[in-house]
């Protein structure tokens, strides 16, 4: 319209391919940057906050969960809140489409970024449901409602006591357990490590997660060479195969 009004016919024609060439050439600069912020697809779960589509780790932007093999303590007794964090990722993605927008990298070049499944931001639901934390060194407290939200709630980690992820990383623990010594367990009791690692009648190695189609009725039978894991990578290393169902 603006043309129409302030120029002739024939100067408007003669504008119009030029200006069509410099709206195609935007628009494509602008899918591909587009393509080159967003990735999306089926997720693989690593830890709580880690996940992987098309090959390319993904490290959900401002929020900590605890670490796979980190423990935290719920009426006096410790139990596997790393593993509990990663299977309620897991509950969340399942077999969804998952849509991720770039924020960063970090400093292994992973790419973190905030996920969605359709309206539903897996960043935030994570902490809202308690099994992660607001990172906000990172967040800058984007997340601080949904925190106070799961810890008045006392859902997830917040059910007892925990050390924050970042300070487990840097060797703090809770002091109850600090002080173990060698004549207590200290090896993997199978409610640590919930994989199934089960061995089918045809000889094939497949593991199961809680939540899988046969995860409740599959046995765990070790004089077979069965076991239990405690993550995925620790399952595949060992020759397993994750479950179809």
């Amino acid at each position: 319209m603006l043309c129409l009004r302030s120029l002739s016919f024939l100067e408007c024609t003669r504008l119009v391919p030029f200006s069509l060439t410099l709206y195609i050439v935007f628009a494509a600069l602008y899918c591909i940057s587009s393509a080159q912020a967003g990735t999306a697809g089926r997720a693989r779960v690593i830890d709580g906050d880690t996940i992987e589509i098309q090959g390319k780790r993904i490290r959900l932007f401002g929020i900590d969960a605890p670490e796979s093999r980190q423990t935290c303590s719920q009426f006096g007794k410790p139990w596997p809140c790393g593993q509990k964090s990663t299977f309620a990722l897991a509950n969340l993605l399942k077999k969804y489409r998952i849509n991720c927008i770039e924020r960063d990298r970090d400093r292994y070049q992973r790419l973190v970024a905030i996920c969605y499944r359709d309206n539903l931001e897996i960043n935030a639901e994570m902490v809202r449901q308690g099994w992660a934390v607001d990172y906000q060194r990172y967040s800058k407290g984007i997340y601080s409602k949904e925190e106070t939200e799961a810890k008045s709630a006392r859902r997830g980690i917040w059910a007892g006591e925990f050390i924050k992820p970042a300070d487990w990383r840097r060797g703090k623990r809770l002091m109850k357990y600090q002080n173990r010594t060698k004549t207590q367990p200290s090896s993997r009791l199978k409610t640590d490590c919930l994989i199934k690692g089960n061995i089918s009648s045809g000889g094939k190695r497949i593991y199961n997660i809680p939540g899988d189609k046969f995860y409740s009725r599959t046995r765990i039978n070790t004089l077979k060479g069965e076991r239990w894991f405690c993550t995925e990578a620790e399952a595949q290393a060992a020759g397993w195969r994750r479950s179809k169902w």
